[in-house]
C-alpha cells in the first residue's frame, strides 16, 4: 500500500506537537494584570482617565473585550455593552483601541457563557471589561463557565480586568444581592461570589456605589442602596476573615497585583473595613494590598481547567508568530487546496525547522510554536 503523505495524515499520525502538551504538569510564569474596580462612572470623564491610565500599561494597542453578561437578563443588554464600546472608541480614540462586544448573556442557550467559540475574543484581548447589571445574575451565569475561566487566565498572564458596578460586586468572595434586598425586600444576606481575588490571598466583599445619594433626604441609599443600618446588619453576617472594600461612585480602585499596591482614582474615595476597623483612602492616594489581606501569587493554572490554560497560552503564542511564518502557512494552505501534497509536506517540514507546527482545525490551519522543552 502506498504510504500516505505526512501532511495529509495529520490526525492519524498525531505528529503535530501541541505547544501545551504538558501544560497541566508544571507551574507557569505569572504576569498578573491590573484589576480595576469602578464604583460607577466607567463611561464618564473620571472613568476615561482611568481607562487611559490602564491602556498606557498595556504592551501594544488596547484590544478591549466587553462582556454582556451582567445585563444579560435585560432585552437591551447589547445596548448596555455597546454604550461603553462607543465611549471607549470615541473618547479614547487617541489610544487606537480595538473594541469587541462579547454577547455571552447566560449560561445556557445560543449566547452561552460556556461556549468557547463565543468567548474566543477574550483570548486575543488585553483589556477585559464587565459592568452594570445584576450581581446575582452575573454570579449565576459566569461562575465555573468557560468565559469566566478564560477571563481569569488572561488576567494572570497580563490582561487588565476592569469591572464596574454589578460586575465588581459579583467578583468578590461574597456578592451583595442588591436587587433582591433593595427592590424585592429580601432579608439581608450574601451570595458566594466569583472570588476573583481569593487566589491572590484577598477575601473581599466589594461594595460599589458606596456613597450613593439617589434616595435624597428621605431614603438612605448609601452602601449600594442598602443604607447604613442595613449595611451594618450585612457586615455582621460576613465571616471575620472577610474585608469589605467600599468604592465611591465615579471612583476606581486599581489593584496592581504584581507590585502589591492599590491606587484610588476618580472623584471619591475607597473605604476598607475589617473586623470593625475602617480606613478611608482619598482620590490620588495609594496603599499596600496588605491592607486588604495576606497577599500571595497563585500558580497560573490554580483552579483553572487545563483546557482553558491551554487555550490561553496557545492564543498568546499565535499572536507572536512572525510574518515570514504566516506567509509559509498561506503557501502551504494553497498547496493543500491544489492537492499538491509533496509541496505541502515540504512547507510543513520548513515550518518545523523554523520551530512551528501546523494543526488542521475546522476553522482552518492553526500554527503553534514547537516547545523546546516541556512547559
Amino acid at each position: 500500500m502506498r504510504k500516505k503523505s505526512a501532511d495529509r495524515a495529520d490526525e492519524e499520525e498525531h505528529g503535530i506537537i501541541s505547544s501545551m502538551e504538558h501544560a497541566s504538569e508544571n507551574p507557569f510564569e505569572l504576569h498578573p494584570g491590573a484589576v480595576a474596580l469602578f464604583g460607577s462612572g466607567e463611561a464618564a470623564p473620571s472613568g476615561r482617565q482611568v481607562h487611559e491610565m490602564l491602556f498606557a500599561r498595556l504592551a501594544g494597542p488596547p484590544r478591549v473585550a466587553i462582556l454582556e453578561t451582567p445585563a444579560g437578563f435585560q432585552p437591551n443588554s447589547a445596548w448596555v455593552a455597546s454604550r461603553l464600546a462607543h465611549f471607549i472608541t470615541h473618547n479614547l480614540k487617541n489610544c487606537h483601541p480595538q473594541v469587541t462586544v462579547v454577547p455571552a448573556r447566560r449560561r445556557d442557550g445560543p449566547h452561552s457563557t460556556d461556549d468557547p467559540q463565543l468567548a474566543a475574543p477574550l483570548l486575543s484581548s488585553n483589556y477585559l471589561f464587565a459592568g452594570p447589571g445584576s450581581p446575582t445574575y452575573t454570579v449565576h451565569h459566569l461562575a465555573g463557565t468557560w468565559t469566566w475561566h478564560v477571563l481569569v487566565a488572561r488576567q494572570r498572564r497580563g490582561a487588565v480586568v476592569a469591572l464596574a458596578s454589578a460586575a465588581a460586586i459579583a467578583a468578590g468572595s461574597y456578592a451583595l444581592p442588591v436587587y433582591e434586598i433593595y427592590k424585592a425586600g429580601a432579608d439581608p444576606y450574601w451570595l458566594p461570589g466569583l472570588d476573583l481575588l481569593r487566589p491572590y490571598g484577598l477575601e473581599l466583599a466589594i461594595v460599589t456605589h458606596w456613597d450613593n445619594q439617589e434616595g435624597g433626604a428621605h431614603l438612605d441609599t448609601r452602601r449600594a442602596f442598602m443604607g447604613l443600618e442595613r449595611m451594618a446588619r450585612l457586615e455582621a453576617l460576613l465571616p471575620p476573615s472577610v474585608t469589605i472594600l467600599g468604592i465611591d461612585e465615579h471612583t476606581a480602585a486599581v489593584l496592581d497585583l504584581a507590585a502589591g499596591t492599590a491606587q484610588v482614582r476618580g472623584q471619591g474615595g475607597v473605604t476598607v473595613r475589617h473586623e470593625g476597623n475602617e480606613q478611608v483612602f482619598g482620590s490620588g492616594s495609594a496603599f499596600p494590598l496588605t491592607v486588604l489581606g495576606n497577599v500571595r501569587l497563585p500558580a497560573l493554572d490554580e483552579g483553572l481547567p487545563p483546557a482553558v490554560v491551554e487555550a490561553a497560552l496557545a492564543a498568546e503564542r499565535e499572536e507572536s508568530i512572525p510574518p515570514e511564518v504566516t506567509a509559509l502557512i498561506a503557501e502551504r494552505e494553497a498547496a493543500r487546496r491544489a492537492r499538491d501534497w509533496p509541496r505541502a509536506d515540504r512547507l510543513r517540514q520548513q515550518l518545523a525547522r523554523l520551530g512551528y507546527a501546523v494543526e488542521e482545525t475546522p476553522d482552518g490551519p492553526r500554527c503553534r510554536p514547537i516547545p523546546t522543552h516541556p512547559l
